[in-house]
């Protein structure tokens, strides 16, 4: 099977999935805020899991920009799904990319089958953007380490087992990013759940505070097996969750998109469909550029990707750009929907709650741009 014919074979998997299991549920799964087990359960067996891991390591070894397709679909029927797996599998990124040959063999079969699942441990309650700034210290105690400090807004954090913690292993350590270590750190004693975080938005996944006290954790899990590269390995794994948010921007723009122009051609005002009068025509025109433009930045970052260049520019101005097209999309589409737009009858405004969070999550769109700008002036010197 050629590799056009196999990624329309899993993206025709995935679509109905998504029409069968999932669209019929949403508005019930979001209301209640519940954490969708079946759905979860099904994605396992579609292998979405491990549908970036390396087939030796029993994934299906898909290329980025497939996996950018899957990501742009399911988010356009229910955003909150693609952070299941996005995050859980950043953390296989960074076994697969810097893990020792041993760490691979251990973990990335049992990430790829679903056995074990979980995502990214870096935001602590002082820090979010600088990493650098981190509190949480790990000190060496034989063949272990001790870890105390605290995590919060960690996706999965509840239902997944496993994560990849970023930790101080030397805090006096300059410049400080070399004091940093990252960790697979699995649920035991001394890692507490405290609370689940309530959200505007992103419902049914679980965002939570994870406490660390005393937490032993094997020397043997630290991540390429040298102190001193964690912020490296996040900021890696980070490349590929910037490409997957920008593709949750592109599915989340898209699908405000798509309920605009149904409901433009059925609503009528003045004797005609809205869709006939410009003030509409106009609205409906911009969010369908902003979509194409969107998904083409979002295919070029996963290109890059998927040649093993740098592309943290190229996956910051997709980030950056899509989300900010999710966000005038979504809401555009309320203007549109006018009242209905407001009703939680509508998807319309949970994909206003929804989009925000682009913009803020896995770095601000601030920050994107300042990485823009950085990597334009060292790629072009003078």
């Amino acid at each position: 099977m050629t590799a056009p014919e196999l990624e329309t074979q899993i993206l025709d998997a995935v679509d109905k999935f998504l029409e069968r299991d999932v669209k019929p549920y949403v508005l019930e799964f979001e209301h209640a805020d519940r954490y969708p087990e079946e759905m979860v359960e099904k994605m396992k067996s579609l292998g979405l899991f491990g549908s970036i891991i390396p087939e030796q390591y029993g994934g299906m070894g898909l290329p980025v920009t497939t996996y950018a397709k899957i990501v742009e679909r399911v988010s356009a029927v229910w955003m909150s799904l693609s952070g299941i797996f996005n995050s859980h599998l950043i953390m296989a990124a960074a076994v697969t990319r810097f893990g020792t040959e041993d760490q691979k063999r251990k973990y990335l079969p049992k990430f790829a089958s679903g056995e074990i699942r979980g995502g990214l441990a870096l935001t602590e309650p002082n820090c979010g953007t600088d990493l650098q700034a981190i509190r949480t210290v790990a000190r060496r105690d034989g063949d272990r380490y001790l870890v105390n400090g605290t995590k919060t807004w960690i996706s999965n954090g509840i239902h997944g087992s496993c994560f990849a913690l970023l930790v101080k292993t030397d805090p006096t350590a300059e410049p400080r990013h070399k004091g940093t270590s990252l960790f697979l750190a699995e649920k035991g004693p001394g890692f507490t759940v405290s609370r689940k975080l309530e959200k505007l938005g992103y419902k049914g996944i679980d965002s939570a505070e994870l406490i660390f006290e005393d937490y032993a954790i094997p020397a043997e899990n630290l991540i390429g097996g040298k102190e001193g590269f964690g912020l490296r390995h996040a900021l890696g794994g980070l490349e590929l969750g910037r490409i997957n948010v920008a593709a949750r921007g592109v599915g989340v723009a898209m699908a405000a998109l798509d309920d605009s122009v149904r409901y433009a051609q059925q609503r009528e005002t003045f004797g005609k469909p809205i869709a006939q009068h410009q003030a509409i025509q106009l609205k409906l025109a911009d969010m369908a550029t902003r979509v194409e433009a969107a998904r083409h930045l979002t295919r070029a970052a996963a290109e890059a990707y998927d040649r093993g260049e740098r592309c943290d520019m190229e996956a910051g101005m997709a980030k950056l750009f899509a989300t900010e097209a999710a966000l005038e999309n979504s809401a555009e589409a309320m203007r549109i929907h006018g009242a209905y737009g407001y009703s939680k009858e509508f998807h319309i405004e949970r994909y206003y709650r929804d989009a925000p969070l682009l913009c803020i999550g896995e770095g601000t769109n601030e920050l994107q741009r300042i990485l823009i700008s950085r990597q334009l002036v060292a790629r072009n010197p003078i």
